[in-house]
């Protein structure tokens, strides 16, 4: 393995390597906006000649503008409407071992500055210089989401450069989402390096939460809504507590850690409730945990029927807008979230919405929000904004790294 502390130097390893050549359209604006750092080059900005169809999903290629000026190094797919992505500035940077460790230390200095113990994402994709990319660590355990062409095919390299840097035993490949199907990849999860046998456990905000990494959603937990989990903490002393679309328990159980005197949680998954259950008997909590599976929706009218009344609700719900198509409804179906579950908060409670859909803005997200509040017949305070935590930086030029959206409102009688 390459030496992993210092930049591969270009110069001393002999001539520069020779990538095919990839060129913008012209009056395309894209040049500008790769100039300014925006990582992605949409296939109507790209010239689409033979050449370019004919490489292979995952090659690098040199991106130049209209005038053959270099921009930098890409990766290429033809068949995907990002068709090529930033992986370096320099054209002439190489992809290998000490390039990939390059990335994968400067990820792991800023987790270590924030956190005590290895339990984090390490890789938040373009946030992070590795465009497509997510890797969450559990400990001694890593799971990769190749999500993009080029990572898939230097996956072996990726994996080793991940284990020699932060010495993890184990490494995950998760290849189920939305995101490997738009790149024409297939929905696989395997085991790369090490051995995995059952969830992991996580310790997390006082609770003790149960990472399902071969058959659970994403990579088995979502490290993203840490933060506010521990706001909801704070809001929790004494409080009766319902988690809607719970999952394996997220603010159920850090409410629980936090002083609630008992938490319900709601989901659709049998899986999901048992590890949400196991990791309350984990945390010595069992006692003030209860689940209910079901539809979400049904759920909280039911509830509303038996004239339920909580002191902290909160609804993590699934990306009900995943692209800008979806947009719409998906609003609607935030709106319905609000109107219901603002019904089953006793006055003087709180109300915690979250959206993870990158096209519904922090602006509609609020206004759908408030809009359905208010039509369940009441009127709130807005306490807290949250968003994903720093473990997930957002790209500066990259609207879609900052998905992550949470209203903490107290609302009246």
């Amino acid at each position: 393995m390459t030496d992993t502390t210092q930049a591969p130097d270009h110069d001393s390893r002999g001539p520069a390597p020779q990538y095919p050549v990839v060129r913008l359209r012209p009056k395309a604006g894209a040049a500008r906006a790769i100039r300014h750092g925006f990582p992605w080059v949409y296939a109507d900005e790209l010239v689409t000649d033979r050449r370019t169809r004919a490489l292979n999903p995952g090659a690098l290629a040199v991106l130049q503008d209209a005038d053959r000026a270099p921009l930098g190094l890409v990766t290429v797919n033809p068949g995907s409407r990002i068709i090529a992505r930033m992986l370096d500035t320099d054209p002439e940077a190489r992809l290998d071992d000490a390039w990939l460790a390059d990335r994968l230390t400067r990820a792991l200095a800023l987790r270590a500055r924030l956190f005590e113990a290895p339990y984090y994402r390490l890789v938040h994709a373009e946030a992070d210089g590795l465009p497509g990319v997510v890797i969450d660590r559990f400990g001694e355990t890593a799971v990769i989401q190749p999500n993009a062409a080029w990572a898939e095919a230097h996956l072996e390299a990726l994996t080793e450069a991940l284990a020699a840097v932060t010495g993890v035993a184990n490494v995950v490949m998760n290849g189920a989402g939305r995101a490997r199907a738009l790149e024409g990849l297939d929905d696989t999860t395997r085991v790369l390096r090490g051995a995995v046998a059952g969830p992991v456990e996580v310790p997390m905000n006082g609770a003790v939460y149960m990472a399902d990494l071969l058959g659970g959603q994403k990579t088995g937990l979502f490290y993203d809504q840490r933060a506010n989990h521990a706001f909801a903490a704070r809001l929790a002393g004494g409080a009766l507590m319902l988690d809607v679309f719970s999952h394996v328990g997220g603010f159920a159980l850090a409410s629980l850690a936090g002083g609630a005197r008992e938490a319900l949680a709601v989901d659709s998954s049998a899986p999901a409730l048992a590890l949400a259950e196991a990791g309350a008997r984990a945390g010595g909590m069992a006692d003030r945990l209860t689940t209910r599976r079901g539809d979400a929706f049904e759920a909280m009218e039911a509830l509303r029927a038996e004239d339920a009344r909580f002191d902290l609700v909160v609804c993590d719900p699934p990306a009900f807008a995943p692209s800008k198509q979806a947009l719409d409804a998906g609003l609607r179906a935030y709106e319905r979230v609000a109107r219901l579950a603002a019904r089953l908060v006793a006055p003087g409670g709180f109300l915690v919405l979250c959206s993870c859909s990158h096209a519904a803005d922090l602006p509609r997200f609020r206004e759908v929000s408030l809009r359905g509040i208010g039509r369940a017949g009441r009127q709130a305070q807005i306490v807290q904004a949250g968003q994903a935590g720093p473990d997930h930086p957002l790209h500066p030029q990259l609207a879609e790294s900052g998905y992550l959206k949470a209203l903490f409102l107290r609302l009246d009688g």
